[in-house]
């Protein structure tokens, strides 16, 4: 967005020489960051590179060591995420911070039921009118202002459905509308389309240009540098904590762009070549599964994976893609159906069995499922092999040798961005954690190798390297099972898709007939849209 002729810019939010010092760690070096009202500005940079450090210090969960922050060219500090909201800045996390048993409508009002629609606090005259107010929300004025932000940002969501049963397009949705009630002119959205399907991406950039034209400012986090060139206005690369280059979005290039963030050059497509398909690795049949709430998570699976290829299972988040995969790497109670593995029923073998037997597992959430994050990455890196050598020794005592010598040359290999083996593992990004976790699967030698969102919140040097390793062990005659919400991801590594709604697999396509429309729609329940 630009001034008429004549008239000054005033920016909506200046960052200037943002620094902030961790132990043993520069985060941000004399950052510079500005936004001008009505702009979509990209972020981008490889994990550590203090993207999200530079984030939290507008949003106020950190304070910088050196450098201000002006709003609307008025000096301001940060003290909170309240004091944060109360000066305009709205943040959208990529995990979303909801309360799934409560509606939509008290979701977005939550901690701001006392307030106003235009965001101003109402101050009532007497304590007994401020306790009446208590008792009695003015939900009809409440719910019309919401309606009116929904209608004019395209954000249709049903206000009385508890948020819990929602599709994950539809919860962001919510988030948005919770930081418009509040008032924001910054918006930060940290990876927003992670979990999206195509058609939802489409929406949420529809939302970004009309909330732009109210003149309100965006910065936008990604990965994706296809949405990034689509969608931003101008773009600022930053690498090692220090702002690389700030460029407009007229004659920037992906391969430039990935260029400036790793600084060297960077392939944009792995080569693929055609699956040499053996023998059935995993088989599937007829998997029923209800979750802890008794639903079916799973209903009637049926599929196979065989050694060379790679099968790929697309669907928005929530459709029973999680519990597949937990289903084939640990054990779980199924209500029918069975697992085999290389033509041997695995059903009640618990997780260690399975992991010896050959199948090696790249979850989903790095830091539930992934890590052990009070450890250190030595530690994390030779788990489910720590109890064999090399590195448990004679008398069962551990090899601590082995151990840090294995770390430190997995931490090359991975270009994990650590002062070394022994640091925990919660002092590393999210980035740098999956590739850890990463590196202990690869280095195994496994027959089925489950890759579920091996990329999420991945830089584009570390996705080229991980996609290089997924389709190296496939030419090696590997099994592999990709989940991803990526559907670039899933067509550039597949040989065959399977897309999941509802806890069924209702379509299975050939990377030659498969393209992200066709399997968008799959993935929202209305495949009967697909023409042949």
């Amino acid at each position: 967005a630009s001034d008429g002729p004549g008239e000054a810019s005033v920016a909506l939010l200046k960052m200037q020489n943002i620094t902030k010092v961790f132990p043993g760690v520069l985060a941000n070096d004399h950052v510079s960051l500005d936004l001008e009202p009505g702009e979509i500005h990209a972020l981008v940079g490889e994990n550590g590179a203090g993207k999200t450090t530079l984030m939290k210090i507008l949003y106020g969960l950190y304070r910088p060591d050196e450098g201000r922050i002006s709003i609307n060219d008025q000096p301001v500090e940060i003290h909170g995420p309240r004091d944060a909201i109360a000066k305009g800045i709205g943040m959208v996390h990529q995990h979303f911070m909801l309360v799934p048993v409560f509606s939509v409508l008290d979701n977005v009002l939550l901690g701001h039921e006392r307030e106003s629609s235009g965001g101003e606090v109402e101050r009532p005259s007497s304590p007994v009118t401020r306790v009446l107010e208590r008792l009695y929300l003015d939900k009809r004025r409440q719910r019309e202002a919401i309606s009116a932000l929904m209608e004019r940002n395209h954000l249709e969501v049903d206000l009385d459905r508890p948020v819990g049963k929602l599709p994950v397009g539809v919860q962001q949705r919510v988030e948005i509308l919770k930081i418009l009630y509040r008032g924001a002119q910054v918006l930060v959205f940290d990876e927003p389309t992670a979990v999206l399907s195509p058609q939802e991406v489409d929406g949420l950039f529809r939302t970004f240009r009309e909330l732009a034209a109210q003149g309100k400012g965006i910065v936008f986090i990604s990965h994706k540098l296809d949405e990034v060139l689509a969608i931003a206005d101008r773009i600022t690369v930053i690498r090692r904590g220090r702002v690389v280059e700030t460029l407009p979005r007229e004659g920037a290039t992906k391969a430039g762009i990935a260029e400036l963030m790793v600084g060297k050059p960077v392939l944009l497509k792995v080569d693929n070549p055609p699956a040499q398909v053996g023998e059935p690795v995993l088989s599937v049949e007829n998997a029923t599964l209800r979750d802890e709430r008794g639903r079916h998570a799973l209903s009637g699976v049926t599929f196979e994976v065989r050694a060379g290829e790679v099968v790929g299972v697309a669907g928005v988040e929530g459709n029973g893609q999680s519990e597949l995969v937990e289903m084939v790497a640990s054990r779980v109670r199924l209500e029918s159906g069975s697992i085999r593995l290389r033509g041997q029923e695995i059903t009640s073998w618990d997780i260690r069995r399975r992991r010896e037997a050959g199948i090696a597992h790249i979850p989903e959430d790095r830091q539930r499922q992934g890590l052990l994050l009070p450890f250190t990455l030595a530690d994390n890196l030779v788990l489910g092999r720590h109890h064999r050598r090399p590195f448990t020794g004679r008398l069962d005592f551990r090899n601590m040798r082995a151990v840090r010598e294995f770390a430190a040359r997995a931490i090359r290999e991975y270009d994990v961005r650590t002062p070394g083996e022994m640091t925990p593992a919660y002092a590393l990004s999210g980035g740098n954690q999956q590739k850890v976790i990463v590196a202990r699967e690869m280095a195994g030698e496994p027959f089925l190798l489950l890759a579920s969102q091996p990329t999420r919140g991945v830089d584009i040097g570390a996705t080229e390297f991980i996609y290089r390793q997924i389709i190296s062990a496939k030419t090696a005659g590997k099994a592999v099972l990709l989940v991803s919400a990526d559907l670039d991801e899933v067509l550039a590594l597949s040989d065959r898709i399977l897309v999941m709604f509802d806890g069924r697999i209702v379509q299975e396509m050939s990377r030659e007939s498969a393209t992200r429309e066709r399997i968008g729609y799959f993935m929202t329940g209305e495949g009967d849209r697909v023409t042949a």
